[in-house]
This record gives C-alpha cells, structure tokens and sequence, in this order.
C-alpha cells in the first residue's frame, strides 16, 4: 500500500471520527428546538400543570406544585437548547460530551414534556417515580446478566428465559416451603440452570449463540407453561401463593422528600440491585478481573497469549449473568405480583437487551437507559389516567425509537466488544 492510500485511509477515518462527535450536540439542538416549538410556543397559554410531590406518611407534607404549563415548558427547552450549546462548544474544542450533560438534557426534556402533557391536570411525580422504578429492576437484572456475557464475547438472547426461570422457581419453592427467603435463593439457582445450556451449546459445541439463546427461551416458555397448567393452576394454595417480601423504608434517607420514597422505602430484592450494579460496575472498570474479562471480549487470541483462559472465562461470565438474572426474575413473584402467571416477564428480557446496547455495555448507563424504558411504561399509563390526549402507544414506541437511533449512532458512537457472537477455538 503506497503512502498516499494508507495517508487517504487516515484522513477518511478522522472525517468518520469527527462526524460521529457532532452527532451528539446536533441531535440535542434539533430535540431542544422541537421541544420549545412544540412544548412550549405552539402549546395553548393559560394553563397550569400540577406535580404531587409528597406521599402518604411522609414527615414532612410538601404542598403539590403547579406551574404555568406553557411558560414552564419554554423555560426548560431553552434549558435543553443551552446544554446543546455547551456540547457543541465541547465538541469544537475536540473534548468528549460527558454523561452528565447528557442526563441533564433527558431530564430536561423530560420535564418539557410532562408539563405540556399534563397541562390542566395533576399527577403525582413521587408516584410515577415510584412506578417506573418499579418496572425498571428486572429490566437492570437482566441488562447486567447480558453485559457480562458480552463483555466476554457471548451474545445472550436468553435472559428472556433466564428471568421466566426465576420467576417461576423462586414462586414454586417458597410456596412450597412457606419461606420467601428460601425461594430468593432459588431464583439465581434457575437462571444458571439456563445459563449453563447456553454457556454449554455456545461456548463448548461452537453453537450459534443467538440461536441457542432462542431456543432456551422458547423451552423455558413451555415448560413454565405447562407446569402452571398442570400444578400451579389447578392447586393454586400450594404451588403458587409465595406472596411479596414487605417494604422496608431506610431510616432517615426514606424520609427525604420524593427521593426517600422512590429508592429508599423499597423490598430487598431492590436494595440487592442497588449492590449489584455497584459491585458489577468495580468488578468490571476497576479489577484485575474485569481487564481479563475485558481482554476475553475485545482480543482473545490476544488474552490467550497472554495466559488468559478465554472459553473458561467466558463460560464463568455467563453462568454468573445467568445467576444475576434469575436473582432479578424473582421481583416479579416475590417481589411485585406475589404469585407467578404465565409468561409474566412479557418481553423484559428483550428490553434489558435494548437498555444494555443503549447504556453502551456499562453497568451505570445500563441502568438510565432501563430507567427510561421504566418510566415511559409508566407513564403511559398515568397519562391513559388523567385522559391525556397522547397515544399510550407512543410512549411505549419512544425507548425503541431512541435505541435504534443509538445503535444507528445518531446519538454517539456505540460499539460492542469487538469478539462479540464470535467463538474462540484455540489454535
């Protein structure tokens, strides 16, 4: 290859690179200028919107808060056009946009919106919080399960599968035994039961990863089926009535006005995820476990000869993911519902998948990214409630839009580790 190619191969990447860093800023100012425009300039004037701010049994009573719809709007678009134009300055000083910034955009605009939605009507925020937290836990279990397969190179596409398996498991031993505790402890159990078929198939018969993950859901959606069918349907009283650990309020940090109640007046299995996504998050960016596990994902020939075991890393990555899965299946019985019903996961598996790939295979942006997923749930249903004229639709159509313009790169660069779906057969 002569200088002049491999001096045009470079400048085409830097043109590629430089692109990709104005996505970002770019895509605030189009949002930030819709938001103002249809938020806020074409909306109706002369109407409030009103946010309930404390719950019942709060120690101190915080009077709802109503704010002039259309005026409160515009402020927070101009809000939103604002953190666009310091991104656009950080991006032309060739600085990265930090995920601060980027969080304070989503609420903004966030906040934009609700006070156009909810104009002439009152909502409680603590509430709709509280529910969009509730729908998000099992979105984060299984965003995690699938980050430490993939950060290894294993494409998991069964912790639909693996979250079923908890939620049944978990739902039949603490019927059976009358102990909630024990059933928790179940729940990991079933999910690396699942785990361990993918990691087999995958990992030590060079099965296509994807398709293995398909089939362990579709086996574990039938077989869930069929036992509810034959035992947990028909005698109900002793194989499906485990009912919900209770919530447990924090002293002091469950008192603090909105955020005591949405984080800290929780079931255990919550305050578990908090410590999950804290221990997943150092064990991966700050160990010498996570570089191994790191290495696997991005170059495993590399790792190889550094002495790394590549398959035997991985095959313990999955079956930890599959553990952390099942652990997050039990929300639903033991959890939220107190007794398990026919494929009461409803796609969850698949949407961790979408939060994982929009939080860029990283514990904390994992966890925002299902967060969103969670409150646009969520909020489909409060604004159903109050009669809002917005499809419910919509705003369960929004996350997926947004995951799609994020894996197209629209809204930065997402790459996944290098080897990942790609099996490693040593040489």
């Amino acid at each position: 290859m002569s200088t002049g190619d491999t001096g045009n191969e470079v400048g085409s990447w830097a043109e590629r690179a430089l692109r990709r860093r104005w996505r970002a800023p770019v895509m605030f100012t189009v949002l930030g200028l819709g938001a103002l425009v249809l938020f806020g300039l074409l909306a109706p004037g002369g109407e409030r919107s009103t946010f309930g701010i404390s719950t019942a049994g709060d120690i101190v009573e915080i009077d709802p808060v109503g704010v002039p719809s259309r005026q409160a709007a515009i402020l927070l678009a101009l809000l939103c056009l604002a953190v666009a134009g310091y991104a656009l300055l950080l991006t032309a000083r060739a600085e990265p946009v930090p995920l601060w910034l980027s969080v304070l955009f989503g609420s903004a605009f966030v906040l934009s919106f609700l006070t156009w939605a909810v104009a002439g009507e009152t909502i409680s925020l603590t509430g709709a919080l509280q529910g969009s937290l509730a729908l998000s836990v099992p979105l984060i279990f299984g965003a995690l399960c699938g980050m430490l397969g993939e950060r290894t190179g294993v494409i998991n596409i069964a912790i639909e599968g693996q979250l079923l398996a908890g939620a049944f498991l978990s739902g039949v031993v603490a019927s059976l035994l009358g102990n909630l505790w024990v059933g928790l402890i179940a729940a990991p159990v079933a999910g690396l039961l699942v785990a361990y078929l993918l990691a087999v198939f995958s990992i030590r018969y060079l099965v296509n990863q994807i398709i293995v993950g398909v089939v362990l859901n579709v086996l574990v959606l039938g077989l869930t089926n069929f036992l509810y069918g034959r035992l947990l349907s028909p005698q109900a009283q002793t194989w499906n009535s485990p009912g919900r650990f209770p919530r447990w309020k924090l002293p002091v940090l469950g008192d603090i006005p909105v955020v005591g109640p949405v984080l800290f007046d929780q079931t255990v299995i919550v305050y578990c995820m908090y410590v999950a996504v804290l221990v997943v998050h150092v064990a991966l960016f700050h160990t010498r476990w996570g570089l191994r596990v790191r290495a696997v994902g991005e170059h495993p020939e590399a790792a190889d000869t550094a002495g790394i075991a590549v398959n035997v890393v991985r095959f313990r990555n999955v079956l930890i993911g599959g553990a952390v899965a099942g652990f997050g299946g039990a929300y639903f019985t033991l959890g939220a519902i107190g007794v398990f019903s026919r494929e009461m996961t409803a796609g969850a598996g698949f949407i961790a998948l979408a939060a994982m790939i929009l939080g860029r295979w990283k514990p904390m942006g994992a966890v925002f990214a299902a967060l969103l997923f969670g409150f646009a749930n969520n909020l489909q249903s409060v604004l159903g409630i109050i009669g809002s004229p917005i499809p419910s639709e919509f705003m369960l159509m929004a996350p997926y839009v947004l995951t799609i313009f994020a894996v197209a790169g629209l809204v930065g660069r997402i790459r996944p580790p290098a080897a990942n779906g790609q099996p490693y057969i040593k040489s």
